[in-house]
């Protein structure tokens, strides 16, 4: 961590979602990331560094690494007074709470609580909740922002209690009380989910909780004293007065152990829970698809895969199995993500499992619209796998088929897409209840739309149902550059 480098490049690009804190921003230079430090933030920071919690979270890999530059550009832009500047590896993906499965948004809840009791042994605590300070390396949430950090003052409240509240606790409540997944609305409020809007959708039966009190109710009555700006809020905050640490380690162990036991709520069947007994096709064909895919993998040995239509990770292990490096997979169905978390992470596997519908992929939001980048501004991949997508995109959500296959090839180089013909069980129980309009859903239309942009490598007829699986090589004419990785600043 104390190894100093050089840097030769003065070319800093600052990354959009890093402008909110004085203490520091994150640039990029060239290929690498550097985060400074300004002379606001100086103080606390050498107080965090010196208390030794950096050391111990780095290497137990709850903390992304750094090291220290010897710096001689002349500065960055803006004018930015630099005590110091760090350089941090470049994370594989970056994602969002509003992208993550319940099992992820846990795992980055307890991290965040675990980091904060951590930090307060050496005297140092969290000065914020904020759920955007975590990214995933495969299935292991990292903490990213190195500038949280300050000295804990003796009885001081949490004054990051509400924020975890609406962008860790709320968002997980969501699904475990009211089985109601968080992704959308978080998506529509960056800054997590208000607690007085959650508040109301509370039962009766809720508030015999005792977290629930603690945690959703106080907060709401805090939140409406402030707005009222009265008598109310004096003597709220006036009641708060000091805590002492240890009943400041209670709260937050008390908020872990309820944490630890939340579980979705199992209202409705999800391709998880079905997987083996639904699908059109037999076991037979899903190990022919997973010998192509990782064959493939073989062939180009690809740093990152995307995934589409992941499901519980099936063809994202044989990917993985063929040479593959690290795979990111995309579904909409939120059971099937989970088991891919769960069991991707109990085997330590590098698949990074995000909920995404690909008819609707995040965009580039909040500030400027470049605070946090949409999906393809975070392009990385060298390969693509998209198998039993393209029949329910083009049949259920009317998106041209040519579209789809133009906007896969552009990901990436390389790329496996299954076709899926309308005799398919699948197929057919797609158009049972709608109009067969798609005439150019056809095997020739599919084949020949990919061939205008690459050059087919490998076709596999499966055996049940026609299906066909096709691999390719994108023309060099229709190349563009592919990322080497991306960062995602708090």
């Amino acid at each position: 961590m104390s190894k100093i480098r050089s840097i030769d490049s003065p070319e800093y690009t600052r990354v959009g979602g890093s402008f909110r804190d004085p203490s520091g921003h994150v640039y990029r230079v060239g290929e690498r990331i550097i985060r400074t430090v300004t002379k606001v933030g100086k103080q606390q920071f050498e107080l965090a560094r010196q208390s030794g919690i950096f050391d111990a979270l780095i290497k137990d890999g709850r903390l992304l690494p750094f090291e220290l530059i010897e710096k001689k550009s002349k500065g960055v832009p803006c004018g930015e007074q630099v005590a110091y500047e760090l350089e941090v590896p470049t994370l594989p993906f970056v994602s969002f709470p509003y992208e993550w499965p319940f099992t992820a948004l846990k795992a980055a809840a307890l991290l965040h609580l675990d980091i904060q009791m951590s930090a307060l042994e050496k005297r140092v605590t969290l000065s914020d909740s904020s759920a955007y300070n975590v990214q995933f390396l495969g299935t292991r949430p990292t903490f990213i922002d190195h500038l949280s950090f300050r000295r804990y003052e003796d009885g001081e409240v949490w004054a990051g209690h509400r924020q975890f509240c609406e962008q860790f606790l709320i968002p997980l409540l969501l699904r475990s009380l009211l089985g109601i997944t968080h992704n959308a609305w978080y998506r529509g409020t960056l800054e997590g989910i208000p607690v007085a809007e959650f508040s109301r959708m509370l039962k009766w039966r809720h508030y015999l909780s005792k977290n629930i009190l603690t945690h959703i109710i106080v907060q709401t009555l805090l939140q409406q004293s402030t707005e009222k700006t009265s008598l109310v809020l004096d003597k709220a905050t006036a009641s708060v007065g000091k805590v002492p640490v240890e009943a400041y380690r209670k709260i937050l162990r008390g908020l872990r152990d309820w944490i630890v036991d939340l579980e979705p709520f199992r209202s409705t069947k999800s391709t998880w829970q079905d997987y083996s007994k639904d699908n059109s096709y037999r076991a037979e064909e899903t190990l022919q698809k997973a010998s192509f895919v990782r064959e493939f993998a073989a062939s180009h040995r690809p740093k990152q895969v995307w995934d589409f239509g992941c499901n519980v990770g099936v063809f994202a292990r044989a990917a993985l199995g063929g040479g593959a490096e690290y795979v990111v997979g995309f579904d909409f169905d939120q059971g099937a993500l989970d088991g891919c978390y769960t069991c991707a992470r109990a085997d330590g596997l590098p698949i990074q499992p995000i909920v995404m519908d690909l008819a609707n992929v995040s965009p580039s939001q909040g500030w400027k619209g470049i605070e946090r980048e949409g999906l393809d501004a975070r392009r990385s991949a060298d390969a693509i796998v998209a198998l039993a997508v393209a029949h329910h995109l083009v049949i259920t959500r009317n998106i041209p088929l040519g579209e789809f296959i133009d906007w896969l090839v552009d990901l990436a180089p390389y790329g496996v897409i299954e076709f899926v013909p309308k005799q398919d069980p699948m197929v057919r129980k797609l158009l049972a209840l709608r109009e067969d309009i798609f005439e150019e859903y056809n095997w020739e239309f599919f084949k020949d739309r990919i061939a205008q942009r690459a050059q087919i490598d490998r076709v596999c007829t499966l055996k049940q149902n026609g299906r066909m699986l096709l691999s390719y090589v994108r023309r060099s004419k229709y190349m563009s550059t592919v990322g080497t990785g991306s960062w995602c600043s708090p």
